[in-house]
């Protein structure tokens, strides 16, 4: 079938549309649920906040998302999507019934199920035995969940012993930016049950997707090369700890490549083109080992903090993601250590901030390095700027005791500034004028949190540039600095010029 053709009759027949139930209209519910839909299921999405539903049916998008808003609005003429709080009818029609609701870490690590128990026990409460329905984890539980899950369904449906039902589990590697193409286009599908009939529905679900019989949506071209999507059927806690182990593993790459390229920085390597030669080999891969000020985010963080707690419950310690966690918290200070060896005190210093994001196409400020960087300098006496083209209201809400300054604007964000930091790399970062924004600043200090920037650019136009990691444009500029010495007054006379003037 041609990428772009329309799904046949035999497609239709065989891929009956369901009725499906998202319990939370959050980001990975309204993602999931406007992707479930326009694939032609009807799909009706609860959340217990009035407000977010109100939005909602007023045609707004309570989360930035690049492309939900057209989607829903696909949606709505494919499958069909509605918005309610109350999720008694809809519970009752449904074939599937997803929990899609948040599980913040506790102070613990263990993750807070209280939203996953509540929607559990509301499930069994609106469930009849008219039909057998399928109860989805969407929610990253920890393992053993689906189990936690069957009991309070049970306990909520007092009113009928007769209901007939069983638990999966669906993880989802969703990242925010590219959420919709993740979940029409995804690497893989992951279902875990314990009886063929569940994975039979599962696998139902999913078919135009997994067969890419779908229609792209205008917005989103399919992959070139796309091949169907694997179905990966397993056990309730494997499916639980696959989500669990994947995020491990993609936060302890990034953890590597950080650790990797603090020590570049000391030798004189550059660790792009080590992270480039190590990508190359089909055992490693080159994604994922970005260096620079770490991860943040709803995820890497609280996954690794819950299975460690998992871990520790079990008699097992988990030494490489605690390692994990442990580089990735240095390296947010690192950026401070930066600034400290370049302008010495910073107290009475204006640092601004280029992003709060913890990362582009997004405004989602969980665990992002911002904050943290932010909260660390105010409390050494620096004043602190930012801009983020989309995150400073969520920012301003979410964060109302951080002492920010928010400018509209780059050029803003530059006038007096003693140092730029660049933490989020935002596209439109990249067509900055360097040569301007020195003409606004009252120091010179740019550091490059994330590698994103020509350090020559940087350098010519005024700027004292520090990267992470990379060591070969240190080694360079120092040699330059004592040939061009050594031309003019013999090799000795530069080693102290040298030295200050080396940057990271």
């Amino acid at each position: 079938m041609p990428l772009h053709a329309a799904p046949d009759d035999t497609c239709a027949q065989t891929c009956p549309p369901l009725e499906i139930t998202v319990i939370g209209a959050g980001y990975v519910g309204l993602v999931t649920g406007a992707c479930l839909a326009y694939i032609g299921h009807h799909v009706t999405c609860v959340d217990s906040n009035g407000a977010k539903i109100a939005e909602l049916l007023n045609g707004a998008i309570p989360i930035y998302e690049p492309h939900l808003v057209e989607l829903i609005a696909l949606a709505r003429q494919r499958g069909g999507i509605e918005f309610t709080t109350d999720p008694a009818d809809s519970v009752k029609r449904s074939d599937v019934v997803f929990i899609a609701v948040g599980t913040p870490p506790l102070a613990t690590g263990a993750s807070d199920l209280r939203f996953v128990e509540a929607a559990a026990r509301q499930i069994g409460s609106a469930m009849d035995a008219s039909r057998r329905r399928v109860i989805v984890n969407k929610s990253t539980v920890p393992i053993g969940s689906g189990n936690l899950v069957g009991m309070l369904v049970r306990d909520g449906a007092t009113h009928d012993p007769e209901i007939q039902f069983a638990v999966a589990s669906n993880p989802e590697f969703l990242r925010e930016g590219s959420a919709i193409s993740d979940s029409l286009f995804p690497d893989r599908i992951v279902v875990g049950a314990d009886d063929p009939e569940t994975h039979a529905i599962m696998e139902l679900l999913y078919r135009p997707i997994l067969d890419q019989s779908f229609i792209a949506p205008p917005f989103l071209e399919r992959p070139a090369g796309l091949n169907p999507v694997p179905l990966v059927k397993t056990t309730l806690p494997s499916a639980e700890m696959v989500k669990y182990a994947a995020n491990a593993f993609l936060a302890m790459k990034i953890s590597f490549a950080n650790e990797i390229a603090n020590i570049c920085e000391r030798v004189g390597a550059e660790v792009a083109d080590v992270t480039l030669g190590i990508g190359l080999d089909s055992r490693i891969g080159g994604r994922f080992l970005s260096a620079g000020i770490g991860w943040g985010g709803s995820c890497f963080g609280k996954d690794l903090q819950s299975l460690t707690h998992t871990a520790a419950e079990y008699g097992c310690k988990s030494l490489l993601l605690d390692a994990t966690q442990e580089v990735n918290r240095r390296q947010r200070q690192l950026i401070i250590q930066k600034l400290q060896e370049r302008l010495k005190i910073l107290k009475g210093r204006t640092i601004g901030l280029l992003g709060l994001a913890f990362k582009p196409e997004t405004d989602d400020l969980r665990d992002a390095p911002s904050l943290t960087i932010a909260k660390r300098l105010q409390e050494m006496g620096a004043r602190v700027r930012a801009y983020d083209p989309v995150a400073m209201d969520a920012c301003k809400r979410e964060y109302p005791e951080l002492a920010i300054h928010y400018c509209n604007s780059v050029e803003e964000l530059a006038d007096n500034a003693d140092a730029l930091v660049l933490v989020t790399e935002w596209a439109d970062f990249q067509e900055l004028s360097f040569p301007a924004l020195a003409s606004r600043m009252r120091g010179s200090v740019i550091v490059d949190g994330r590698n994103a920037f020509n350090a020559d650019d940087v350098r010519s136009a005024g700027f004292d540039y520090c990267g992470i990691g990379r060591g070969t444009q240190r080694v360079a500029v120092v040699r330059r600095i004592r040939s061009e010495a050594s031309r003019e007054t013999g090799p000795d006379v530069v080693s102290r010029p040298a030295a200050k003037s080396a940057g990271g």
